[in-house]
């Protein structure tokens, strides 16, 4: 089954630490993405930019209309996320609880109910 982990903070949780302690926390978070990928369970890891440079994009009567963000007032935004493979929700729960990020922040767990695929 596969898992979206998505990892949220906000700007207090992100200036909370101190730049060495990042770096010690990106060095614990490649370790846990290595050991992942070897075991086949992690599809893929990504950071996004800050809020500000996200963009909405819909059609209106044809049109293409792009919002720039932010779009709500939320304390809280998409950090970034991971694509796993694993066995079971427990197991994807025991990765997320494995995250070097999951002390001091939440990791929203969503099933992946279908891939898109091109049939030729």
């Amino acid at each position: 089954m596969k898992y979206l982990l998505a990892i949220y903070g906000n700007d207090e949780t992100w200036t909370a630490h101190s730049p060495e302690h990042w770096q010690q926390i990106i060095k614990e978070t490649d370790a846990h993405n290595a050991s992942l990928f070897a075991s086949g369970e992690l599809i893929g890891a990504y950071g996004v930019t800050d809020q500000t440079e996200a963009k909405k994009v819909r059609l209106a009567d044809g049109a293409t209309v792009v919002t720039d963000g932010p779009y709500i007032e939320a304390k809280e935004y998409l950090g970034s996320f991971y694509v796993i493979d694993c066995e079971s929700l427990e197991r994807a729960i025991e990765i997320a609880a494995e995250m070097p990020s999951a002390k001091f922040t939440e990791i929203e767990i969503r099933p992946i109910l279908h891939e898109g695929s091109v049939d030729v």
